[in-house]
């Protein structure tokens, strides 16, 4: 029986997700698109808090198509993880191809200083 892309997703975001895992010091970069938007997130894995979040959602983000702004993004959750004194993490591409938005949003993070 063929998968459905969701749940081919899945699968593999499940396969990830048994390497990778943030800490305090090297948080977990998730990431989540929808047709719309882009979220991401640094997590610590080991008390289960989320430390910085970003979106397309918030005011200010809207520049351009889908590829930018989640560059945008990237940029802004950078930022924020330098001021909160993070500047290590572990990128979870939750299964998306590294490719188009999620690779505009790890270079946008990588730009403003977080390295992975």
């Amino acid at each position: 029986m063929k998968l459905k892309k969701e749940e081919k997703r899945r699968r593999i975001h499940y396969r990830i997700r048994k390497r990778v895992s943030g800490t305090e010091s090297t948080p977990r970069l998730c990431v989540f698109r929808s047709n719309k938007n882009i979220y991401c997130q640094l997590i610590n894995d080991e008390t289960g808090h989320t430390l910085v979040s970003a979106s397309s959602r918030e005011a200010g983000i809207s520049v351009g198509n889908k590829s930018e702004v989640a560059a945008a993004v990237g940029k802004l959750i950078g930022q924020r993880a330098q001021e909160k004194n993070i500047s290590n993490a572990v990128f979870d591409r939750s299964g998306y191809l590294y490719h188009g938005r999620v690779k505009a949003l790890a270079d946008g993070a990588r730009e403003a200083g977080l390295k992975f």
